[in-house]
């Protein structure tokens, strides 16, 4: 039996007549940092599930420019001449323009799908990170100009071949289809504005945050 003097000093039993911890066992579990772990393994989840959702959306601009600007293309290519007489868009120097736009556009938005699939499975860009941002954003904004430009100039030949006394008359189809074809082009610069303005802001985020994203 302890004497009071030990009582005193904190000997014998603990506080409240409960025994001292045996030495080396395991210690209590810390609720406080397991409930920690738990709400930032929890925000970590929603933060990857929102970066796919981000890049998945990418990739579905990049998809949509890519079909308008490639369908564009081709159907500017097939506007040909039917017979001897018949226009062709060869003759016509703002019709050369928007093909050439059209196609160099669905090149870059094809190789722009490649890397932006590569994110959504990956997780990580394919090039370097600021690379790759400022890569987008340039191109993004040289090619969005590059494509309204050229389908400014092809809607002002296809107005002036209406109003001029040849207009259409004996080319009905040609006029028809080179106006579905700038039609195509301007669609596909919406979706490549969009983009521009996308990449635009992730790089407004790397330069404020350090990450693409502000997740």
């Amino acid at each position: 039996m302890p004497s009071p003097s030990q009582l005193r000093n904190g000997g014998g039993e603990g506080q409240q007549g409960l025994p001292p911890l045996a030495r080396g066992s395991p210690p209590l579990p810390n609720y406080q940092n397991q409930r920690h772990n738990h709400h930032q393994h929890f925000h970590s989840t929603v933060s990857v599930q929102r970066l796919r959702r981000v890049n998945a959306l990418t990739l579905l601009l990049r998809l949509a420019a890519f079909c308008f600007c490639f369908a564009s293309a081709v159907f500017m290519f097939a506007d040909n001449a039917r017979s001897p007489g018949s226009p062709s868009w060869l003759d016509y120097d703002p019709f050369r323009f928007v093909l050439a736009a059209n196609a160099i556009v669905a090149l870059y938005s094809f190789a722009e799908m490649g890397a932006s699939i590569w994110e959504v499975l990956k997780g990580s860009t394919l090039l370097p990170e600021p690379l790759q941002l400022w890569f987008d954003f340039g191109h993004d904004q040289v090619f969005a100009y590059l494509l309204l430009s050229a389908e400014a100039a092809g809607t002002g030949e296809a107005v002036g071949l209406r109003k001029g006394k040849d207009s259409c008359s004996s080319g009905k189809a040609f006029c028809v289809q080179a106006d579905i074809s700038i039609a195509l082009g301007f669609v596909g610069f919406v979706f490549l504005a969009l983009s521009a303005l996308f990449s635009g802001f992730r790089v407004g985020c790397y330069l404020l945050t350090g990450s693409r994203f502000p997740l």
